[in-house]
């Protein structure tokens, strides 16, 4: 008996949705202006996203994993993401650097090199870089010869 009452107070309370119907009126429906652009957001949005500095950090890891087991174009991929990940951010270019310098890329290693001295001009070991780069510079003058 209690069940029966409760089943009869829930169907009053059902709402008539089947009375209304499923489409919005005319006066509720966005309205179209005539130049609306088409979504391209696939055909501009990259396959990872421009600032990501965790993405950049472990970039910087499985880098230098490849740079100990010798892949040294793997390592270079990797550090170039780091770049593009936290642009701003100079250690990935001084890894980068090292790995371009270690596979004979010297002109490379020099703008990378640079690059890092330019994010991070009071860096500790910046002195030890701006004589790698002299270096490299002499070495690329000297095969130019």
């Amino acid at each position: 008996m209690l069940f029966a009452s409760w089943q009869a107070h829930a169907q009053d309370q059902q709402p008539e949705s089947s009375s209304k119907p499923a489409i919005p009126p005319d006066d509720m429906k966005p309205k179209s202006t005539g130049k609306q652009k088409k979504d391209t957001a696939t055909q501009n949005a990259p396959d990872q996203p421009a600032w990501d500095p965790l993405r950049a950090e472990k970039d910087l890891e499985v880098g230098q994993y490849y740079m100990k087991k010798g892949d040294l174009d793997a390592a270079i991929d990797r550090f170039q993401d780091a770049t593009t990940a936290k642009p701003g951010y100079a250690i990935p270019f001084r890894y980068l650097a090292e790995a371009q310098e270690k596979k004979g890329l010297k002109k490379q290693a020099i703008k990378s090199y640079q690059r890092y001295l330019d994010l991070y001009p009071h860096a500790e070991d910046g002195d030890k870089v701006r004589k790698k780069i002299d270096k490299l510079y002499k070495d690329v003058q000297r095969e130019k010869k």
